[in-house]
């Protein structure tokens, strides 16, 4: 049997739900059987957590910064509150049940918010030093920067070199990371591009967008998923 993935979707307020066909495929690609979730599931949370062999959280909007008791700063960007309720319920409940959990983009963002961390709500705004463009002016298969990948991490075992390139499209990172994660890939400007948890449960969050460069063939793409399915297919394990 397949491990069942449950894939979050973005919201747009006119009413839909939308996922990029690239998060399916990856699922797919790598032995997965996708689900998308959509928004709105809070009372239903606990079936659908006993459902999911794994969760992955997708990329999208910017976060609510009061969720992380900030207010909004002059460049926060969109934001959706049904989608952010839903995905940190969602998130929170599958952290207690040791099954395997994957963020891209927005989703390490919302693993890092749902454990009490908090995000700058614009980079390059809200930090003094010299930002590289992480909201890459080229398509989305294009390696845009380098990735520094901490020795030992689960990140290295998967990449298999202690520095990557990445695509990058975002505005918003991690500031303050709980000591559940640790960070496991840095840019050379300092934001957080990689986080993973301090514990045997998998749980791996990444900046950037994989599920797009494994269209694409990109092999440590491609090993980001083969390795989330594989835990998943393993129970977390």
């Amino acid at each position: 049997m397949k491990p069942i993935i449950g894939i979050t979707t973005d919201f747009e307020e006119d009413g839909k739900n939308i996922l990029k066909n690239t998060y399916v495929q990856a699922v797919i690609r790598a032995g997965g059987l996708p689900i998308i979730v959509p928004v709105g599931l809070e009372e239903d949370v606990d079936q659908l957590v006993e459902m999911l062999d794994g969760l992955l959280l997708s990329g999208g909007n910017d976060i609510n910064p009061m969720l992380f008791n900030e207010e909004p700063h002059a460049h926060l960007g969109d934001v959706s509150p049904s989608r952010d309720s839903s995905e940190l319920e969602l998130a929170r409940r599958m952290l207690t049940t040791g099954k395997p959990i994957l963020g891209i983009c927005r989703g390490l963002q919302v693993l890092n918010v749902a454990v009490g961390g908090t995000l700058y709500q614009d980079l390059e705004k809200q930090n003094d030093g010299p930002i590289l463009q992480h909201i890459q002016k080229a398509p989305n298969t294009h390696l845009s920067h380098y990735v520094q990948v901490d020795k030992g991490s689960l990140l290295e075992s998967i990449a298999g070199s202690e520095r990557i390139q990445v695509n990058s499209y975002h505005h918003q990172s991690l500031k303050d990371v709980p000591s559940v994660f640790k960070v496991t890939g840095v840019a050379s400007d300092g934001i957080v591009e990689a986080i993973e948890s301090t514990d045997e449960q998998f749980v791996f969050g990444v900046q950037w967008h994989p599920e797009a460069l494994s269209a694409k063939g990109d092999a440590v793409s491609l090993r980001i998923f083969e390795r989330f399915i594989s835990a998943c297919a393993n129970k977390g394990n």
